[in-house]
């Protein structure tokens, strides 16, 4: 009877708490910052339990690795911002393929607008011959093959995404491979809306979340993007609400589950663009070796990230609320997304949140 009293007691005691609401702790709401405005609200390291002893190793090994910007937001607000290496909050940087993700979100939001249809082929809006593979195999190539990397063409032949540069190595849908001819999407929604794919880019998302100033730049078949890393920032932020910034439902919630949720069963760690973490293999950029085991492992199983040239970093944790933003110069050596620099960054994030 002595061991059961307490029990009982305990049990009365998470009883009567539950029904007084006077003791419940109110849920934050997400925070988004003001468009066309600095404010940013912040919180601290301390308020939310971390490890504040653990900052200062991180911000040492950020600035060890040529990172510029560094950001942390938790529920929206920045609870860490750090530029590094003689950059500034002021300065825009690439994004590189991080970049990427940009492109699969304005197509989301195409779509929902009916001007196309990821399921349809891209030579419907591109016309025939945008290849140079036989035409019964270019009809095989539809958008969503471009949003999930498994179009079939050759990956080894560089960035240019000329008809003569895009030729035919397998059936769509039947190879992964990372491959620059994603960004035809971009012609895919100029096409269908009548509209540059700058002007509608920046009507429909850049305007509507306040990434003020960002440049799409052309260079050797490249369509990169440059932004502060607070622009960069508020990208990830309305990744976190699923498309959605305050009330404002910017790309269907339904196309962002599936953008960043295994799109195909060639990569499972891959959506639309996004890079998935937590799955039980991967596949990386000109590689078609599958890797065992999960991507980042000693990041968060549920983190989905968009992963850039030389390090650029928006990692979104849906579990944790977090958004985590890293732009730089290569951490080691030259890489196109993954690199032995996101686990050990992770290893010391996790010092500190845990």
């Amino acid at each position: 009877m002595k061991k059961i009293i307490p029990l009982l007691a305990s049990l009365l005691f998470i009883n009567c708490s539950s029904d007084d609401s006077s003791t419940t702790t109110p849920v934050e709401q997400m925070y988004f910052p003001p468009i066309g405005s600095t404010t940013w609200e912040t919180k601290t390291v301390a308020s939310l339990g971390w490890n504040e002893s653990q900052v200062q190793p991180l911000l040492d090994y950020l600035e060890l690795k040529h990172t510029k910007g560094f950001i942390v937001l938790h529920n929206g607000k920045i609870v860490l911002e750090n530029y590094f290496n003689g950059h500034s909050a002021s300065e825009p940087w690439y994004w590189a393929s991080a970049g990427k993700t940009l492109t699969a979100t304005v197509t989301g939001i195409a779509q929902q607008e009916g001007y196309l249809n990821i399921n349809n082929k891209v030579s419907d809006y591109l016309g025939t011959g945008w290849t140079s593979a036989p035409l019964v195999k270019e009809n095989l190539i539809t958008n969503k093959h471009l949003l999930t990397m498994t179009s079939g063409l050759n990956d080894a032949l560089g960035d240019d995404v000329s008809p003569a540069n895009l030729q035919y190595v397998a059936d769509a849908g039947t190879r992964w491979a990372y491959h620059n001819v994603y960004v035809k999407l971009q012609d895919v929604v100029a096409a269908s809306t009548g509209q540059t794919w700058t002007n509608y880019f920046n009507t429909k998302l850049r305007d509507k979340i306040g990434m003020t100033g960002g440049l799409w730049v052309n260079s050797g078949g490249l369509s990169v993007y440059w932004s502060t890393t607070r622009n960069m920032a508020r990208f990830g932020l309305l990744a976190l609400n699923n498309g959605k910034w305050e009330s404002n439902q910017i790309v269907p919630q339904s196309y962002m589950q599936n953008a960043t949720t295994t799109s195909q069963n060639l990569n499972l760690a891959y959506g639309y663009l996004w890079w998935l973490n937590g799955k039980s293999n991967y596949r990386l950029p000109q590689s078609q070796l599958q890797f065992n085991g999960t991507l980042i492992p000693s990041a968060p199983s549920d983190m989905y990230c968009a992963l850039g040239k030389n390090d650029q970093k928006i990692y979104v944790v849906p579990s944790k609320k977090l958004v985590i933003i890293r732009m730089g110069d290569v951490a080691d050596g030259v890489n196109f997304a993954l690199s032995d620099f996101d686990e050990t960054l992770w290893e010391k994030i996790s010092a500190v949140i845990n």
